[in-house]
């Protein structure tokens, strides 16, 4: 039997966190994340914050990169000011990301990007945000649902070549497009849904949706393949 490839997921960093007779910080992650990473054929793998030199290392062990959602990317990071809906900053989490993000893109690691790893990849290549957004997260700590249409020939339309309806929660996207990166998905009011890089051999993508809360798992399934060919050029 060939190896699962092992796939990297970014984690939460809360404080407080509660399980049982338990009260502590923690580094944690939707189930809906590793679940999905498994039944497409991977092994997952979290990655909680760390110090950003130690990306590269972490990044040099694994076969695929999943960036998970979150909380919204410190303005800062693109050259604005935080307006007054955009949340608390996340600082080590988006550091560590950031390093993350960079490490793959040199390694030629396949890298998706899942809501705020998607706008992370996209902040990462110099793009910026909409800092507030309404009608894509409709009730709060409630999943929505709208269609997404692909943009044809590109690595999204490969994975999903027709109109999807996705799970969705998030009141920001993309702005203005980081270097080399092309829309490959839209929401029906013009929402940039998916991002990838216009040229290169190497598995990128950011999608704005939640694939780990739906039950179509071709996405995950394009990363883990793509992780999986990447695994055995290299043995």
């Amino acid at each position: 039997m060939a190896a699962r490839p092992l796939i990297g997921i970014s984690t939460y960093a809360e404080s407080g966190v509660r399980w049982g007779v338990w009260q502590l910080d923690a580094a944690l992650l939707p189930a809906g994340y590793p679940g999905l990473v498994q039944r497409s054929g991977g092994l997952a793998a979290m990655l909680p914050p760390d110090a950003p030199e130690h990306a590269a290392a972490a990044v040099a062990r694994l076969d695929g990169l999943v960036i998970a959602g979150g909380p919204d990317v410190e303005p800062s990071r693109y050259g604005a000011e935080p307006g007054p809906r955009t949340g608390p900053p996340a600082r080590a989490r988006d550091a560590w990301e950031l390093a993350l993000i960079g490490a793959a893109l040199e390694r030629r690691i396949p890298l998706l990007g899942i809501c705020r790893g998607m706008q992370l990849l996209n902040v990462a290549l110099g793009g910026t945000l909409v800092q507030h957004l309404d009608g894509h997260a409709e009730v709060p700590g409630v999943f929505g649902r709208h269609p997404v249409k692909p943009v044809p020939g590109t690595r999204y339309a490969d994975a999903v070549p027709e109109e999807a309806s996705v799970p969705t929660y998030h009141h920001q996207c993309v702005d203005r497009l980081g270097a080399g990166l092309v829309p490959s998905a839209y929401a029906e009011d013009g929402t940039v849904e998916a991002v990838e890089p216009a040229t290169g051999p190497e598995w990128v993508l950011g999608v704005q949706w939640h694939p780990e809360m739906g039950e179509d798992p071709r996405v995950m399934r394009a990363l883990v393949a793509a992780a999986g060919d990447r695994d055995r050029v290299r043995s």
